[in-house]
């Protein structure tokens, strides 16, 4: 799962994307204007966001991405006097606050509630398309009932299109969500990958329900 921190205190931004980095991809912005920027590729399960930022406030960032139909869950940061701040944040469409400053505990709980309430991650911790079933805490996948075995990207491009299940997705925002907007590699990974994981599902004639879009990207569907 990929997450989006956003933090002007340098420091303390270091310390929140060490923090989480155990359990999930984190990508890191400092101003509101880059964070929206990156939440507007629809990659993430989850953003943290500061209220007080340079460029755009917290509030700025998610009213305009609700306003582009991203509905991205958001934990905002708020001062620990600032009962105005967390009013409005919640009135503006985000999910929950916690109060600077906070226990890493306290951090990483209201992360794991508010994921568990979202379609990211099911409350049983499965994923399931027709006979593809997912385990999330173990990293397993089973086809009508057979284990099969995936790499580590593999897993996670399957997770990401059962996640999104007949909606299209860019190559771009495969790419960006699976390798970082840090990687190395090109985004002609991604077409190597879809081969890849193809060959894998082919035996379970699952391989056709990962159509090409031509020109766009990629959609899983029966239809």
């Amino acid at each position: 799962m990929r997450l989006l921190v956003v933090e002007d205190n340098e420091v303390l931004l270091d310390s929140i994307v060490q923090l989480l980095s155990d359990e999930y991809s984190v990508d890191a912005a400092t101003r509101g204007d880059d964070a929206l920027f990156l939440a507007e590729q629809n990659i993430y399960d989850l953003i943290v966001l500061d209220v007080m930022l340079p460029g755009m406030d917290g509030f700025e960032v998610l009213k305009a991405l609700r306003e582009a139909h991203v509905h991205t869950p958001v934990l905002f940061l708020t001062a620990k006097d600032a009962l105005e701040d967390r009013v409005r944040g919640l009135n503006l469409g985000g999910d929950d606050y916690i109060v600077k400053p906070f226990q890493n505990m306290e951090l990483k709980a209201r992360i794991r509630a508010i994921l568990r309430r979202t379609a990211s991650m099911m409350i049983d911790q499965t994923l399931s398309y027709k006979g593809i079933v997912m385990d999330l805490q173990k990293k397993k996948v089973t086809i009508d009932g057979d284990p099969i075995a995936l790499t580590i990207k593999q897993y996670e491009l399957l997770e990401y299109l059962i996640q999104n299940k007949d909606q299209i997705l860019t190559r771009e925002q495969i790419y960006d969500r699976i390798w970082g907007f840090d990687s190395e590699t090109t985004v002609g990974i991604v077409e190597v990958y879809i081969h890849h994981l193809r060959r894998k599902l082919a035996p379970y004639h699952y391989d056709k329900d990962i159509q090409t879009i031509r020109g766009i990207g990629y959609m899983l569907s029966e239809t």
